[in-house]
């Protein structure tokens, strides 16, 4: 009978077998790595948090606001007046709330070009995302409009 690595002539094999003992050697390694801590290098400390939804100023509401220009060009934010630097205020300061609310844009169909062209570019400057037109049913007809407000 023939053994692996022997010789016919029926002497004993004199070399050990090591394929057991380095498949135990090995079964041993994983499991002490497994069982290893991980080493971190954190100190642990306790800091002061925020409050993530700070409530909103009074003139600000945080589901939706109304951004109005009426026919003497009058800037109305929640239908009180405003100037155009309030409005960047009150922009900036939607834009960081969590989450952010609506802006609901309806100016009047008299009003100056000029005066909405200038409250889009703050609107636009913002990055006010939640942004929508109101009361565009009446430009549904494109005739001219009365005469303009000087």
């Amino acid at each position: 009978m023939a053994m692996s690595g022997g010789k016919d002539d029926g002497e004993p094999m004199m070399e050990m077998n090591t394929t057991p003992l380095i498949d135990v050697l090995l079964v041993l390694l994983i499991m002490f790595i497994i069982t290893i801590p991980v080493q971190t290098h954190a100190v642990k400390l306790d800091l002061p948090v925020d409050d993530p939804n700070p409530p909103p100023p009074p003139d600000i509401d945080p589901v939706k606001n109304r951004l109005g220009i009426t026919p003497t060009n009058q800037i109305l934010w929640n239908d009180q007046p405003v100037s155009l630097e309030q409005v960047k205020q009150y922009l900036a300061q939607t834009k960081s709330m969590v989450p952010e609310p609506e802006l609901q844009f309806q100016p009047d169909a008299v009003s100056a070009y000029l005066t909405v062209d200038r409250v889009l570019a703050e609107i636009k400057d913002s990055g006010v995302t939640k942004f929508g037109f109101v009361g565009n049913e009446q430009y549904s007809s494109f005739g001219k409009a009365s005469r303009l407000p000087n």
